[in-house]
């Protein structure tokens, strides 16, 4: 059983599912208002981490062809038949996605569980189904699944358009792009041998390095806009902090381009991303 349960874990992606529901949680964060009741933050946060997995494990599912080409997802328990693909993975997946909206409808509202579906149907359809082997464009418009999150906390108080949770939304949608164009650097040959046309296999060295960059210097000036909509000192530190590693670690790329920079740019968007994040919810805690 606890192997199974293992192999379950990682093949829904459960990680990024606390990532994502990290991000829901910041956008409830830095909305003004009176906040939630815990046991309905509890709710909203298991319900996105639900949905993500979910979406997860249906990408996992669906991808397994490709994954059978690229050494570093070669391993995974779709593609070694250790997890047999069946209809029943999709049909658990519907049910468990229904599951995670009612949850999150019945604890906060109607809007909340809105933006977790679209956050879950834009990185299971849309990127995994429609996008990711027809168009470099994949992971750009794929990235709104993370925007959705923070969209999410915010309509659970109904601040969904105010001016710091809409901002820290368009961090995340720049956010995504480098992440995984740094990756998809690192991993040029595997990502060409599936036939997956992530920026860095289309394009020029330069272009994909500067693309990167490009996106890196906007989303951090952007994440440190909060600043001025109510975010204390300890967002913007851990903004600063972060972001300033990340743009280091993507000017080097572009100047001393390699597999082993791309790596290092690839953690340093995770580093920026877990400060930024850490930042807002602890602001929320002790300063709000």
């Amino acid at each position: 059983m606890a192997k199974t349960l293992n192999l379950i874990y990682h093949a829904a992606k459960v990680r990024l599912g606390f990532l994502i529901m990290a991000c829901a949680l910041a956008g409830l964060a830095v909305s003004p208002g009176d906040g939630l009741a815990p046991w309905q933050v509890l709710v909203l946060g298991l319900a996105v981490l639900v949905a993500s997995s979910a979406a997860g494990a249906f990408n996992q599912l669906y991808e397994r062809d490709l994954d059978s080409r690229m050494k570093r997802t070669r391993g995974r328990a779709f593609v070694t038949g250790r997890l047999q693909a069946s209809w029943y993975w999709s049909a658990g997946v519907v049910l468990i996605t229904l599951m995670a909206l009612v949850a999150a409808a019945m604890a906060t509202n109607v809007a909340a569980a809105f933006y977790v579906f679209l956050g879950s149907f834009t990185y299971g359809v849309v990127y995994t189904v429609w996008l990711k082997r027809r168009t470099w464009m994949n992971i750009v418009i794929g990235g709104l699944a993370g925007s959705f999150a923070v969209m999410a906390g915010a309509a659970a108080v109904g601040e969904t358009f105010s001016p710091a949770p809409l901002i820290l939304a368009v961090v995340l949608f720049l956010w995504t792009p480098p992440h995984f164009w740094a990756l998809a650097y690192a991993c040029k040959k595997d990502y060409a041998a599936a036939g997956v046309p992530m920026l860095p296999v289309v394009v020029s060295e330069p272009v994909a390095t500067w693309a990167i960059f490009g996106h890196t210097l906007p989303l951090v000036l952007l994440s440190l806009a909060p600043g001025f909509y109510g975010m204390g000192w300890i967002y913007l530190l851990c903004a600063a902090a972060g972001g300033l590693y990340f743009l280091r670690e993507s000017l080097v790329l572009v100047m001393k381009p390699s597999t082993a920079q791309a790596w290092r740019t690839f953690a340093a968007s995770i580093v920026q991303l877990g400060l930024l994040l850490t930042g807002a919810i602890f602001d929320n805690l002790f300063l709000g």
